[in-house]
């Protein structure tokens, strides 16, 4: 499991990080001009990192669908039913801007090469124990918080702000709620993808 493990952080922090540092990068190219007003118009890179969030709330939904599935607990359905949520904020914005919404209507199917990989890789690690499970529910919030940290940072579009803070609260109640479980189980969990500051900040709060 460990080799599992290793490939799916590797390829998370590979993956998932190119498009909200393309659009960072983006912003400075284009002199960081303020657009806090603007609600119609977006930078290429920060359309990408718009339609990547979209993709990515769907994969955590699946993940925590077919954890379900597996452990018949009610966090996992309680933690989907909320991703769905945020997937139609997310949808709210594509449709807001104009774009082509990527995500497929199957469960578990992505466009995205990197999340059918991290989907099936998730999973597979999820369904070895239910403490593995509850680990990849505190790993996809523990990235998805440094994701939106990131978004939020790159972009100075108020609407996309909004919902991304907006977001950034729900993961952090993911994340409390994994952690108190696997608490419950005798486990520590350390994060990966946030600083120990800012976890411990989290789950005090």
């Amino acid at each position: 499991m460990k080799s599992i493990n290793k490939i799916i952080v590797l390829f998370l922090t590979l993956t998932l990080l190119t498009p909200i540092l393309s659009t960072a990068k983006g912003r400075q190219d284009n002199g960081g001009n303020n657009r806090q007003s603007v609600a119609t118009e977006l930078y290429p890179e920060e359309e990408s990192t718009l339609l990547w969030m979209r993709e990515e709330e769907k994969l955590a939904r699946d993940v925590y669908l077919a954890m379900d599935d597996q452990w018949n607990k009610q966090v996992f359905r309680n933690i989907a039913s909320s991703e769905q949520s945020h997937m139609n904020a997310v949808l709210r914005k594509i449709n807001l801007f104009g774009l082509s919404d990527p995500v497929l209507p199957d469960r578990g199917e992505f466009y995205s090469d990197e999340l059918q990989f991290l989907y099936d890789s998730l999973v597979i690690k999820g369904q070895q124990s239910y403490i593995d499970a509850l680990e990849v529910g505190a790993t996809i919030e523990d990235l998805d918080i440094a994701d939106l940290i990131r978004a939020i940072t790159a972009t100075d579009n108020l609407a996309l702000k909004t919902t991304y803070e907006r977001l950034l609260e729900g993961s952090k109640n993911h994340l409390r709620a994994f952690i108190g479980l696997l608490q419950q189980q005798g486990i520590d969990y350390q994060p990966e993808y946030i600083s120990q500051e800012l976890f411990d900040a989290i789950i005090d709060a």
